[in-house]
């Protein structure tokens, strides 16, 4: 018995119905493929592909360092930044952003402003005396291998926002952040101080092997 919706005196279905079921179906296939990934043998067809067009690395300068980098600490800090509207619920407008920051602050004593004031030999070459300014501590430097966002909560009309932004969700406020917070601890952490210690050593041990038997090294 032939059961065919195409069978005479059978009903059919109108074209926009067909169409419609063929766009449901197409938009469930759609985001199958995006919550779950390709199907099996349809790799190239739904699967992503990065081109780099970036444009060669171009050189501004060339800054000759006149300083001794002695020491260098590894920091990493968790921000938590949240900025609420004044009368509106989070849902409709506010974000809040959970970012780990990792960097390295430098610590180094500057050696271009060396003059003859500032060492002093005896006469048979077996003393010596160097004054070194303090040392100074480097902004830090967020290492991107290590930094990364933990968490994002956008309200809905922040959410509309970023479609219409050129650099949605950025994290550049976070990351500020990171840099702010890293380079307080760097002063509290004794890095400074490590790095003074560290050039004395150097100093020492050089002019030591120079045949010098007492090496003076100060800090003002």
């Amino acid at each position: 018995m032939d059961t065919s919706s195409d069978r005479p005196g059978a009903p059919r279905r109108p074209w926009w119905g067909r169409i419609a079921v063929a766009l449901a179906v197409a938009a469930a296939l759609v985001v199958l493929v995006a919550r779950f990934g390709p199907l099996p043998g349809f790799g190239g067809l739904f699967g992503e592909e990065s081109r780099d067009r970036s444009g060669p690395a171009l050189l501004k300068s060339i800054q000759d360092m006149d300083r001794y980098e002695a020491a260098v600490g590894n920091f990493q800090v968790v921000v938590d930044l949240e900025k609420d509207a004044a009368f509106l619920p989070d849902a409709i407008r506010g974000t809040r952003t959970l970012y780990v920051g990792a960097g390295t602050v430098g610590g180094y004593v500057e050696l271009g402003g060396l003059g003859e004031r500032s060492v002093s030999v005896n006469g048979d070459r077996t003393k010596a005396s160097i004054r070194l300014p303090h040392a100074v501590l480097g902004s830090a430097a967020l290492d991107p291998d290590r930094s990364y966002a933990v968490s994002k909560q956008r309200g809905l009309l922040d959410r509309i926002g970023d479609l219409f932004s050129d650099n949605p969700a950025g994290e550049q406020a976070v990351q500020k952040l990171a840099v702010q917070h890293i380079n307080e601890a760097a002063r509290d952490s004794g890095l400074a101080e490590r790095a003074e210690k560290n050039t004395t050593a150097m100093l020492e041990g050089l002019l030591r092997s120079l045949g010098f038997r007492e090496v003076t090294v100060s800090y003002e």
